[in-house]
């Protein structure tokens, strides 16, 4: 067992409650501290346009664990108070109410920040679907609207624009891609994407960007698009992507780019991890850098980053994954589409409304796509664990 003294997770959300969860199973004792931006205890981040957007769950019920069980941990909480800077070589935090935290070993949790889009600042109707809050704020202004635009065609934009329209509300999708999630599902399934869209009723507006927002006395009133169209709206929604939040580490002394740098092992520096959405790690199986914005990701690094704290460490190589539920369907995707890969249809029928893609790159199975097919899709996974899976070129030590 690595004789560390006092462990501190910067993030207090899925990962960082990951990592002390894995810390603890372990058997690690020490001093452990999570310190949390938000005043929520950590909650889910999936079901917020899903469940919660919906009113299907009251947002408590996205809670990640009770009370009982945070207390179990023997943890110092410290939520509510954003970190501002690390000094790496000192491995000292500070915080936005002045703390100045000490440990052993720190560990990167910050996660993602929404972006936004200059012309919706200090708009009302206009939101981001990131936090509970936002969730929560979103949700209370749909139920008294009719008319919602979502811009963003990836799994957020998607996932809030099928939930309000089984909300009854009338509902634009707007994006630069050829069809919704085409980037993560490559075009054969992101076209069977955009017909469930249409068919319960979205209007897509593909291969566009929005040019302009139309505003009366503060609040947005609808927007006009690259190719000159007009959309009348009540609410708009900005799904356009998300930044790792690494401002704070600015001098900090880690290397940043596109996330929080690591090696193999997840190690941004001596003493100093990163895990979950702000990592960006050399995944030694693909042989390049590779950073993850998905729930199933969160936990496993996390598991990974807290055996390497232990002295335990082996290369992190996963095979992505991430899901999606839009109106009756659950996407599932193992591994990551590439622009030049091959997709065929190995299990089911599109007609039949289930069935699994396999997409073929220049080194074989890259990666496998289930529509409603959930046992079939992870039996064809097994074609994906080697090329993930075995270094490509020697990791870090």
């Amino acid at each position: 067992m690595s004789p560390v003294g006092r462990v501190l997770v910067v993030g207090a959300a899925a990962a960082g409650l990951a990592t002390a969860e894995a810390l603890r199973r372990k058997g690690y004792r020490g001093a452990l501290t999570l310190l949390g931006g938000e005043p929520e205890p950590p909650y889910d981040r999936p079901p917020l346009s899903k469940q919660v957007l919906s009113g299907a769950w009251e947002p408590e019920r996205a809670r990640l664990r009770a009370a009982d069980d945070l207390a179990a941990l023997d943890a110092e909480w410290v939520l509510g108070d954003p970190a501002t800077g690390l000094d790496a070589g000192r491995r000292e935090v500070t915080t936005a109410a002045g703390r100045t935290l000490r440990a052993d070993a720190v560990v990167v949790a910050t996660g993602l920040t929404a972006r936004t889009l200059p012309a919706q600042h200090g708009v009302g109707g206009t939101h981001v679907v990131r936090t509970l809050a936002d969730a929560v704020a979103l949700r209370s202004e749909l139920l008294s609207s009719r008319r919602l635009v979502v811009i963003g065609d990836g799994v957020l934009g998607a996932e809030t624009a099928a939930t309000a329209r089984l909300l009854g509300l009338d509902v634009a999708l707007v994006g630069p891609q050829q069809a919704p999630m085409t980037d993560q599902l490559g075009p054969l399934v992101a076209g069977h994407l955009a017909g469930l869209h249409r068919g319960h009723g979205v209007a897509l507006h593909c291969g566009v960007l929005l040019d302009a927002l139309h505003t009366r006395e503060g609040r947005v009133t609808g927007l006009r698009l690259s190719d000159g169209t007009e959309l009348a709206a009540d609410v708009v929604v900005t799904a356009v992507g998300c930044a790792p939040a690494t401002g704070w580490l600015e001098g900090s002394g880690l290397v940043l780019d596109d996330g929080v740098v690591c090696d193999a092992y997840c190690r941004a520096a001596p003493g100093v991890w990163a895990v979950g959405d702000v990592a960006r790690w050399h995944h030694a199986g693909l042989g390049r850098p590779l950073r993850l914005e998905n729930r199933t990701n969160a936990s496993e690094q996390a598991l990974a980053v807290a055996s390497d704290i232990l002295g335990e460490g082996v290369p992190y190589t996963p095979v992505p994954y991430f899901w999606t539920d839009q109106f009756d369907v659950k996407l599932q995707v193992h591994g990551v589409v590439s622009g030049g890969s091959r997709a065929e249809v190995v299990e089911g029928d599109p007609a039949g409304g289930r069935f699994v893609v396999r997409h073929e790159g220049p080194r074989g199975p890259e990666c496998v796509l289930g529509w409603n097919m959930p046992k079939q899709t992870r039996l064809q996974r097994a074609h994906l664990v080697a090329p993930y899976t075995r270094p490509r070129q020697p990791a870090a030590p």
